[in-house]
């Protein structure tokens, strides 16, 4: 975990999130979140009827990922707030690497926050999501 002493603004945190994401983790990922829209588990719709080369991640999926990295890096139960947008399609066999730069941080009578510019990028280079949190961070 972070603590506000030991980082400055500019800092950046990065991590694998996952390497070569199967068919497989995306229908687990509809199954856990109730959300069976065919543009993600079924391929023949997804090809035939939507016009995509494939299937592909739910944008929450690499959202919940992308969080991984702020929990990890922030701790558990720390972040105040986290949100942002899906720029691309996340597709099986894709790499997703996500960085966490640090934006700000903010001490309100002995309370300590960071601010984070997050980014998650495919094997390509290619963002697929964009935004910010903040969290609790210990002095």
């Amino acid at each position: 975990m972070i603590r506000a002493s030991e980082i400055k603004v500019g800092d950046t945190f990065t991590q694998t999130l996952v390497d070569d994401l199967k068919r497989t983790q995306i229908v687990q990922y509809a199954g856990a979140s109730g959300d069976y829209n065919p543009l993600h588990t079924d391929e023949v719709f997804a090809t035939k009827v939507a016009g995509y080369p494939s299937v592909f991640a739910h944008g929450m999926l690499t959202m919940g990922m992308t969080g991984r990295l702020l929990t990890d890096t922030v701790g558990d139960g720390r972040l105040t707030a986290f949100g942002g947008r899906f720029t691309s399609q996340v597709w099986p066999g894709d790499t997703l690497v996500a960085t966490a730069t640090v934006e700000g941080l903010q001490e309100d009578a002995g309370d300590w926050h960071v601010e984070l510019r997050v980014r998650t990028v495919n094997q390509h280079g290619n963002e697929v999501f964009s935004g910010s949190a903040t969290a609790r961070i210990d002095p």
